[in-house]
């Protein structure tokens, strides 16, 4: 009969059950300890034997022949011997009489000695001494080497062979031979190089670098995947030993890997592989890209490192042992090495290690040196304008407030200042005004089947499907994150912020706190204003304020009521009050920075809440912000000048200001700090008059374009490039920080006088009589030449 099993085929094979395959390679891997383990065992008793040979002290053969004889006499004996049943009486008791002294049992039967004798028991140390017998040294003790033993029958046998001795005499001489060749050697004189020779050394050597470093950058760039020992290479020379170029050849390899690794890095975060990833098989093409992502990330991970050990050393003022670079020189070396992870944390936001470096670059913005703090700063501030999703913007926000916090609030102002530049404008709003929104409805069945036909209906439905496919679109999922992200920065922004308004209202991050407030405010939940105006008032009243904080107050208190704080029922006239009482302390000379401040307040004020001012209030500020741009400085005048034409193009009747005659009972009493009741409808703006006069001709435009009646049409309109500018923007525009005047002075080519016109025409005469009377003779240029000297010399 024919065998009908079958060879299982390769797809049978290829289902072998997952537990089948991991039970074999358990079994494999118990089998390989096992033997590990046998092998280990058999070793340490092979060890602890050749201890025991070792240790033991070997016997001679005859002393081996006389125990071997002793014992075969001991078994003949013990063989003739009566057993004790068969032994008298008398015989025993004798036996047990002499068992009882132990003389009897421990005496020497080999020594003379008599059996009573007693031990000395105080006998001295040295007296045993004294009694051992001296042995001289002739020759020098030879000395053993134990090796292995070999193992048989009858037991281990160690093995021993002597070592060696060598010729001491014939060495001492080799020895003295060498001493002496070696002083020849040291006798000839080294040659001592000039400061000349010395620094063309050094140049050359730093080239020989700086070769050396083109090199491996050049290779690694044009072959990133080929090249990680070479990366590996150039990173080493971080540790340059020698000391005449170790400072430039470090910053230079600094600067030459940052930008490598800005140029190789791919543009996606590179993640360890799992252990099944490891395991299974795949191509060369991507077992060489796993082979390159694990190299440069590892690479990247050690340059870090050195950057960071780099910052530390210097931090900490250590100094390494070799002594290569000195404590000044490593100033430098962490300048570059911020200047790297500055450059870093810009360009490779996606990268592996961004949150190591922020981590790193965070506490040195609030680092004593004015450069690294700077540096640091400005790499915050471009890394938050470029941030589109937010990740990154995150995780420095979080590093900074908790770095706030654990330095009890005692950080430069200018870190919390770097969160005016979050790229934030918008969150996630509450889920109420989700659902008040109205949504797309969708016709169901029953009323398709009832208003349309049959084709409507399949129409309809792709229709739908489209519809619904788009809205998906549209709420997709990056902008979900987006906003998801933002709501959770702003969130550790605002708890930052009012933390430092709760428990540190004196620090001096209470400036940045109230101008970050002012400009997040419009995304505050609600439930907060009422508690924050109060804060914000209770700052103002208190005086402790300098101006320009409470500037930053009032702004913050209209931002919050501009946005969603309309449907709040807050009267803010005390926040209007404070600002008219305090214009005219506003800095009229060089430092009126300010005035940028007080223009945004205004508009906020009174352009974005027009509906809920009044005439009065409206006519109050007109009339003292004119009177403050007599004594400001020119960009200034254009600012006010801009926001009082927004006044009078905004509320109506504002051109009683205009005219001579007063309106309605009483008088205007400029020295009252309540906007409502100093009868500012009383008064005109005789300001604009002289600021008609003024040198700066933008001020002399807006001066008569006020005066006119602030047309938007007609003759005394305003040119475009004017008009539509708002005021802080014309305020920056004509801003004189940089000691030029806008627009440009045009200049003028002076005329030369002629101071004495008597003299030009006496030097006229007496040329025509020079000329007359030399006009025979025959030279014909001498005359010329004469009159050109005299009238020279008359000139001089």
């Amino acid at each position: 009969r024919k065998n009908t099993k079958r060879v299982p085929s390769f797809r049978k094979l290829l289902r072998t059950s997952q537990i089948k395959l991991d039970n074999k390679l358990k079994n494999k891997q118990y089998k390989q300890k096992s033997a590990a383990k046998k092998y280990r065992k058999e070793q340490k008793k092979l060890r602890e034997a050749v201890r025991d040979a070792i240790s033991r002290k070997p016997f001679p053969l005859e002393e081996c022949k006389k125990k071997q004889v002793a014992k075969k006499w001991e078994e003949k004996e013990e063989e003739d011997a009566l057993p004790l049943d068969m032994m008298d009486e008398d015989d025993l008791k004798l036996m047990e009489d002499l068992a009882q002294k132990a003389s009897f049992l421990t005496r020497d039967l080999s020594s003379n000695e008599p059996v009573h004798v007693k031990k000395r028991k105080h006998e001295s140390v040295i007296e045993k001494y004294e009694k051992v017998p001296r042995r001289l040294q002739t020759e020098p003790e030879k000395e053993l080497i134990h090796l292995l033993p070999i193992k048989d029958k009858s037991g281990i046998i160690p093995q021993s062979v002597e070592k060696p001795v060598l010729n001491v005499a014939h060495d001492e001489e080799e020895d003295t031979e060498d001493m002496e060749e070696a002083e020849d050697f040291n006798e000839e004189p080294l040659p001592v190089l000039t400061p000349e020779e010395m620094a063309a050394q050094r140049r050359q050597k730093l080239q020989e670098r700086k070769m050396h470093i083109a090199a491996l950058a050049s290779a690694i760039l044009s072959e990133p995947d080929s090249n990680m020992k070479k990366l590996k290479e150039l990173r080493a020379m971080l540790m340059e030993q020698d000391p005449n170029v170790a400072v430039i050849v470090r910053k230079l390899v600094m600067v030459s890997l940052m930008e490598i690794f800005k140029d190789i890095a791919p543009s996606y975060k590179i993640r360890p592989l799992t252990e099944a990833e490891k395991a299974t098989k795949v191509k060369k093409e991507t077992q060489k890209l796993r082979e390159f992502e694990e190299g440069l990330v590892s690479q990247y991970k050690f340059y870090l490192e050195n950057l960071e050990q780099t910052i530390k050393d210097w931090k900490q003022r250590k100094l390494k042992k070799s002594n290569v670079i000195s404590l000044k020189a490593y100033k430098g070396l962490a300048e570059v090495a911020v200047k790297c992870l500055c450059e870093l944390l810009v360009a490779l936001p996606h990268f592996n290690f961004h949150n190591n470096i922020i981590v790193l670059i965070v506490p040195l913005m609030n680092d004593p040196s004015k450069m690294i703090s700077e540096l640091c700063v400005e790499a915050v501030k471009k890394l938050f304008k470029q941030d589109k999703l937010g990740y990154g913007s995150l995780g420095v926000v979080k590093v900074i407030s908790g770095l706030v916090r654990g330095r009890n609030y005692d950080v430069r102002p200018e870190v919390l200042k770097v969160f005016l530049h979050l790229r934030i404008k918008e969150v996630e709003l509450q889920k109420d005004s989700e659902d008040i929104a109205p949504k797309k409805k969708f016709m169901t069945y029953k009323e398709k089947r009832k208003n349309l036909s049959r084709m409507q209906r399949k129409w309809k439905k792709a229709e739908e499907k489209l519809e619904r496919e788009l809205l998906e679109a549209e709420a997709s999922e990056s902008k979900a994150k987006k906003l998801k992200l933002h709501t959770e920065t702003l969130n550790i922004v605002f708890v930052t912020y009012f933390r430092i308004l709760k428990k540190a209202q004196k620090s001096p991050l209470l400036p940045a706190v109230l101008e970050g407030l002012a400009k997040f405010a419009h995304l505050i939940n609600v439930e907060f204003f009422d508690d924050l105006l109060i804060v914000l008032h209770s700052l103002i009243a208190s005086g402790d304020l300098s101006y320009r904080e409470s500037l930053h107050c009032i702004l913050s208190a209209f931002h919050i009521l501009s946005g969603q704080g309309d449907v709040l029922n807050i009267d803010p006239m005390k926040f209007y009050t404070h600002l008219y009482k305090t214009l005219f302390s506003l800095h009229a000379g060089g430092t009126n920075e300010d005035m940028g401040i007080v223009l945004q307040c205004l508009d906020v004020m009174f352009a974005k809440r027009r509906k809920q001012v009044s005439q009065q209030r409206a006519l109050a500020f007109l009339k003292r912000l004119s009177i403050l741009a007599l004594h400001v400085l020119p960009n200034s005048s254009v600012g006010i000048l801009a926001t009082n034409r927004v006044f009078m193009q905004t509320f109506p009747r504002m051109d009683l200001l205009l005219d001579n005659e007063s309106q309605g009972s009483g008088v205007y009493l400029p020295e009252l700090d309540e906007p409502e009741h100093c009868n500012a409808q009383n008064t005109a703006l005789w300001e604009l008059h002289l600021l008609q006069r003024h040198y700066h001709p933008t001020v002399q435009k807006l001066a008569s374009h006020l005066i006119a009646g602030a047309p938007t049409e007609g003759s005394g309109a305003l040119p475009l490039d004017l008009s539509q500018r708002s005021a802080t923007e014309l305020f920056e525009t004509y801003c004189m920080k940089g000691m030029t005047f806008n627009p440009p002075v045009a200049s003028v080519t002076p005329r030369r006088k002629d101071t004495f016109p008597q003299m030009d025409s006496f030097v006229d005469e007496e040329l025509n009589k020079q000329l007359q009377q030399h006009s025979r003779e025959t030279v014909a240029h001498k005359p010329l030449d004469f009159a050109k000297h005299l009238k020279e010399s008359s000139l001089a």
